[in-house]
């Protein structure tokens, strides 16, 4: 008998389907195929032929996917193209997907049980970005639409109670996250006319991580950053943070989808070698391709300045995203500011600032501060402001997230404005 595990581990190929800018239905773009260990593109005749269509095709993303011909040669170092990783799932989404295929459980599950075409053609089709992954190249069939109703989470332990099922999203999140392990539980929600990412307080959790990134995120909108909007509900007695998605459009009775691609498809690099991402060559990359790119450095000096205030030392380069319109690039608002637990004083960022230096301080920015074309005194008064905001909106927003004087104390002076960071 053929065991699960080699039942799941053999998709060869899978067909990609994109959400051109402003429609509400997707169409075929090409054809993903793996080959020796790499998974390699190539785009539709169909797609291609749309030049003179409305709306016309555009590049799923570029320089890595012009719209040409063929088989289209890998970015060197990558085994598959970054633009198409993106729209795979993340910890979370991956470790389901092995609990539900292969059965296996706990933070330990190596996640490269499964291949990555199997994780596209797997997860759910309400993914982040514009993209989904199909068997077949001619019928689009969503997998799930997996968006739990704001209500049905608000009352989820009411309706268990009542023996009512929850949809299977929202019961993995709540009641089996913890025995998943290894990341952060989540769910999609949707709510009059409003999508959401939710994210979930974990048994095992030392602190109140989800308090801390609502006050994060608060802080962030307060001090005048681009910020996806937050909320903080309860649900089973645990804390749920609802951060409202920019990626999706109410249109028409259905939902256009924006394409995003992340900071580590722009500087070129996979997860293995996050490690070389800078925040000079993102800047670099801002300067030539992005649009309003004076505002926009400054937007994305201020997260790197506000990130080291608040303790987020997560700041990795799936952690910043751009829209892309086929022709050029946007800032997607911030999303992921979570201050991380901190023993002592010293921290260094998750992406290098200046150099080979990523300490969390802000002298280390100020090293930087020409990159994003601010001079010392722009620098300082961003410094400044931000430190500021923090100081101002404090016991408001901690009292808004009904923060314990306990979790109070211990984020204040740790994670927030930590002495290390601001001298």
């Amino acid at each position: 008998m053929t065991s699960n595990r080699n039942t799941f581990n053999h998709n060869r190929e899978a067909f990609v389907w994109i959400w051109l800018p402003g429609e509400t239905d997707p169409v075929v773009a090409g054809r993903l195929e793996a080959e020796n260990g790499n998974v390699l593109f190539n785009y539709g005749k169909s797609y291609l032929g749309r030049i003179g269509d409305q709306p016309p095709a555009i590049p799923i993303y570029e320089p890595e996917l012009p719209l040409q011909p063929g088989v289209l040669p890998l970015p060197e170092g990558l085994t598959m193209p970054g633009c198409i990783r993106d729209a795979g799932p993340d910890a979370w989404g991956r470790r389901v997907i092995i609990n539900q295929k292969l059965g296996l459980k706990g933070a330990d599950t190596d996640t490269a049980e499964l291949d990555e075409l199997t994780y596209l053609l797997e997860s759910g089709s309400d993914r982040i970005g514009a993209l989904d992954f199909q068997h077949s190249p001619s019928e689009y069939v969503p997998r799930i639409a997996n968006n739990v109703g704001l209500e049905e989470l608000l009352e989820s332990a009411e309706r268990v109670e009542k023996g009512m099922p929850l949809t299977p999203e929202l019961d993995q999140a709540l009641f089996r996250g913890s025995s998943i392990g290894g990341a952060r539980p989540k769910a999609l929600v949707q709510d009059q006319g409003k999508k959401y990412v939710a994210k979930f307080s974990s048994s095992t959790d030392l602190y109140s991580v989800v308090k801390a990134e609502f006050i994060a995120m608060r802080l962030a909108q307060l001090a005048g950053l681009n910020v996806a909007p937050v909320n903080l509900v309860k649900a089973a007695n645990k804390d749920v943070l609802l951060i409202e998605r920019f990626d999706r459009e109410p249109k028409d009775g259905g939902w256009s989808r924006k394409v995003m691609v992340s900071a580590l498809t722009l500087l070129g690099l996979d997860d293995m070698m996050a490690r070389y991402a800078s925040y000079e060559t993102l800047a670099e990359i801002v300067r030539h391709r992005f649009t309003d790119p004076k505002d926009t450095l400054k937007e994305l000096f201020s997260r790197l300045v506000f990130n080291i205030l608040c303790g987020n030392t997560d700041d990795h380069a799936r952690n910043h995203a751009a829209f892309w319109n086929g022709k050029e690039l946007t800032l997607t608002p911030a999303y992921d500011i979570c201050p991380q637990g901190r023993t002592g004083n010293e921290a260094s960022q998750a992406m290098l600032i200046s150099g080979n230096n990523n300490l969390s301080q802000l002298k280390t920015c100020l090293e930087t501060a020409s990159n994003f074309l601010l001079s010392q005194d722009e620098a300082h008064s961003i410094f400044a402001h931000l430190t500021e905001a923090i100081q101002q909106h404090w016991d408001s927003v901690c009292e808004e997230a009904e923060l314990s004087e306990v979790d109070r104390k211990l984020f204040w002076g740790r994670q927030f404005l930590n002495p290390f960071s601001i001298h």
